[in-house]
């Protein structure tokens, strides 16, 4: 009796039951919008360290280590909103090899403007000559090691004293930084299957003696942490090293686009995995994460290549000086987010366009 009442009592419910094939294509769209945003913001964080590896690379640091590769859902846990204006990030490749303090061999500013129209690649002189808080004048790159100090080397607070040093140079807000050695950037370069370079004049390595013609030519790990230490023999010396890395970083970015790597899940876990151990975030008021959420929203990831307008000095301390009538022009145009009507007036200055 019981038995016959539960049947009647389902059949008279059962036709208002909602049909289960709306919902359930309703769950389907979901989980693949989520999906197609994870993989979006994974090629978003991994597109950010390969714009970072400039002149020794960059994985992102600070006193805090990643100790594994950023995941989706980690990326994901910002729920702060994008920002909308202009970030700006420094970057610093520096040779860590022996005991002794560690110098910038790179200052590089990311430029993300706020048109998202495409990143900018700004190398600032090595040998620049600035004002170091603390330390008088000096050339751009001490900053580091002043930081580091010289009985050790406090990587952290090498990058600190370099980011105040190149804040008050530039007058422009630094949101966060990177840091990253040789090493990690021959194993992101070996993870890719090496970078095609196109060099515009022979590079004679003082190392190893290998001969990089003024031809286009595959670069494995080796060959380019090799061409990236070079400037001994360059005509412009740390300038053409400089200007020799924003080629690298250019040529390393389209092919990790060509090949479809920032889109492909299997390969872009092993690049993770290769570079992860290294990778960590700065202090800022940007985070990594944040970071990677803005990548995707550039409309172009291919990089202009520019170089703060600097000339040699004329003293014996063969320090670089800002050239007096370029460079006032070309920081305001950085600090007011104009970058694209400076390189519409100086094409001549842009990499590619010599």
């Amino acid at each position: 009796m019981i038995e016959d009442d539960l049947r009647a009592a389902f059949g008279r419910h059962e036709p208002l039951t909602p049909p289960t094939g709306p919902l359930r294509a309703a769950i389907d769209r979901l989980a693949a919008r989520r999906r197609q945003r994870r993989r979006r913001w994974q090629a978003g964080g991994v597109a950010l360290a390969v714009l970072g590896v400039l002149g020794v690379g960059v994985p992102l640091f600070t006193p805090e280590r990643a100790g594994t590769p950023p995941t989706a859902d980690l990326i994901g846990a910002s729920d702060r909103p994008l920002a909308t204006g202009a970030v700006t990030v420094l970057l610093l490749g520096i040779d860590s090899r022996g005991s002794a303090p560690p110098l910038a061999d790179s200052v590089l500013l990311l430029h993300l403007p706020a048109d998202r129209s495409r990143p900018y690649l700004i190398s600032l002189p090595r040998d620049l000559k600035a004002p170091i808080p603390g330390h008088g004048t000096d050339k751009l790159n001490a900053a580091f090691a002043f930081g580091a100090g010289l009985g050790s080397t406090d990587l952290a607070k090498g990058y600190e004293l370099t980011r105040q040093t190149v804040a008050n140079l530039t007058g422009v807000r630094i949101d966060t930084g990177v840091v990253l050695t040789y090493s990690a950037l021959r194993s992101l370069t070996n993870e890719v299957g090496g970078v095609p370079v196109c060099l515009p004049e022979q590079v004679r390595s003082a190392h190893t003696r290998r001969v990089f013609p003024a031809a286009c030519q595959r670069l494995d790990g080796a060959a380019a942490v090799d061409l990236l230490r070079q400037r001994y023999g360059l005509p412009e010396g740390s300038q053409d090293r400089d200007r020799n890395a924003r080629i690298f970083a250019t040529a390393l970015v389209r092919s990790a686009s060509d090949q479809g790597l920032l889109t492909n899940p299997v390969r872009l876990s092993k690049l993770l995995s290769a570079v992860g151990p290294d990778l960590a975030v700065s202090p800022g008021e940007a985070t990594m994460l944040d970071l990677m959420r803005l990548v995707p929203t550039l409309r172009s990831l291919e990089p202009v290549g520019l170089s703060l307008p600097a000339n040699e000095s004329t003293g014996p301390s063969h320090h670089l000086e800002a050239d007096p009538k370029l460079a006032p022009e070309f920081l305001t145009a950085l600090r007011e987010d104009r970058l694209g009507d400076w390189v519409g007036r100086h094409p001549k200055l842009v990499d590619g366009a010599r």
